[in-house]
């Protein structure tokens, strides 16, 4: 128990550490923290082999992306042990589970107020992902680490970006992902919107 804590004391603001560990404990699941993945910030998963619920969360993620991403995938643990199979992933009882799950720390003792608002306005109508809302999505980005990397989604469409050390256009955005076309093979992919990468400026 105490090494789970010491995981949120690293992660999360201080006054949202004692809350974090007392879902963990309230709900048994197994927590693992994951190296960054593009394509997604988290995940909960449950194996009806073991009955075991697992929740992952991405370790680049600043704290109050983290505190937000945390707080999601305990809302779809909640809404299945609620609904089970019968709720949608991202339907309304998984929209009122993410409010009560989220409520006690809607404060400015835990978020910046323009983080807050953003999270008030988000909650109106909870989307998949808090990068489905470009306003949340980006004022959480403004908290993270310097760096030259940028989320797909600031990349305009024509323009060339690194990935993964291969050098790609962005053809076509989609709702979550863009169409990008990979200049050293002519292949086209699916790529996640919130996927890091590098802008190459235009010769």
């Amino acid at each position: 128990m105490s090494g789970t804590r010491d995981v949120f004391e690293r992660f999360v603001p201080q006054s949202a550490v004692s809350y974090c560990f007392k879902l963990w404990d309230y709900f048994g699941f197994e927590f693992k923290i994951k190296k960054s993945r593009q394509t997604k910030l988290g995940d909960y998963r449950y194996d009806p082999r073991t009955k075991k619920n697992t929740i992952t969360i991405n370790n680049d993620l600043n704290q109050y992306a983290f505190l937000v991403t945390y707080l999601h995938e305990v809302a779809h643990l909640y809404t299945f042990d609620k609904h089970g199979r019968k709720a949608a992933p991202h339907g309304m009882e998984w929209k009122m589970s993410f409010k009560q799950i989220a409520e006690p720390v809607l404060t400015e003792q835990v978020f910046p107020p323009e983080i807050l608002l953003a999270l008030q306005n988000y909650f109106k109508n909870p989307k998949a992902a808090s990068c489905s809302d470009p306003v949340l999505f980006n004022i959480l980005r403004k908290y993270d680490a310097p760096s030259d990397l940028i989320p797909l989604s600031k990349i305009h469409v024509g323009d060339h970006f690194d990935f993964n050390k291969t050098e790609y256009r962005k053809l076509e955005k989609k709702r979550t992902r863009s169409v990008c076309l990979a200049l050293a093979t002519g292949r086209k992919y699916l790529i996640s919107e919130i996927a890091q990468v590098k802008k190459i400026d235009s010769k």
